[in-house]
Formats: C-alpha cells, structure tokens, sequence
C-alpha cells in the first residue's frame, strides 16, 4: 500500500512540472459554423441540410500567423449532397475598430466539391482586430468564421 501512495505521489509530482513548464507563447484559435448545402422537404417539413460545418483554425502567437485554414466538413445526409459549385474562400483582416486592411482573395472553383478548403500562406498582421475566413458559393457569401487577433 505505500508503494501505491508513494507511486500516486511521484506520478502528481511529475504531472506537475510538466503542467507547469514554461513554453514560448502560443496562440491558437478554432471555431466552426453550420453551413447548408441544400434544402430539402420531408413529409411537408422543409430541413436546410445544415449537416455541414464551415471551419476557421489559425495558430500563431500576437500578430503573427504561422498556419491559417478553412474549409467544410459535411456528415450525414450533407455528405451525400453534390456540394458547392462555383466556390471561392476568401480571408480578411481588420483592426480593432472593425476597419478591413486586408483581403486575400481565393480562386474561384468551377467544380462542385463537398469539401471544400483552403491554406493561407504564414503572415505577420500590422495591427490587431480579427481574421476572418468566407464561403462564397456563385459569388454569394454564404458563411463567415472570425477569430479576435489580441495581445
């Protein structure tokens, strides 16, 4: 019984250091969106086939971005949907004040893809606010995702 206690005790401990090990400053922010592919009816009752998420991650720390994707996931009856045609995503920036600074504009894709993403090259921001990932599908914004970029 004491080698447990002393065992669990060891084991706290080196839980411990571990929690408390100073690493460089990371920041990293994910956040998702329901996004509809399609609308459906069922028995009278419509559904906007919202079995879609449209998902934003940016990883970095302070006002520089090392990583930054969007990008759509689909389940259930929205996977078998035949996605978004004519698709673009864009990303923006903007200061505090809600000003925009800053847009990287994607490719249009002629094609229908259910799953649809993109990569943003790394960047550092001039100033803080917040990025902001967009959907557009037959060049209507469809859904937006944004994360605040603060100190």
């Amino acid at each position: 019984m004491q080698y447990v206690a002393r065992l669990t005790t060891a084991l706290a401990a080196a839980g411990a250091l571990v929690l408390t090990t100073p690493t460089g400053a990371q920041a990293s922010a994910i956040g998702s969106t329901p996004v509809r592919t399609f609308e459906y009816s069922v028995g009278g009752v419509d559904d906007e086939g919202a079995d879609c998420m449209f998902t934003h991650i940016v990883r970095g720390s302070g006002r520089k971005i090392t990583y930054q994707n969007a990008g759509v996931d689909c389940a259930f009856v929205g996977a078998l949907s035949s996605g978004f045609c004519n698709w673009r995503i864009d990303f923006t920036y903007a200061d505090t004040n809600n000003r925009l600074y800053r847009t990287s504009r994607g490719k249009t894709h002629s094609e229908c893809k259910i799953d649809p993403m993109r990569n943003n090259s790394p960047q550092t921001l001039p100033r803080y606010g917040k990025a902001c990932a967009h959907l557009y599908v037959n060049g209507v914004r469809c859904v937006s995702q944004c994360h605040h970029i603060t100190k």
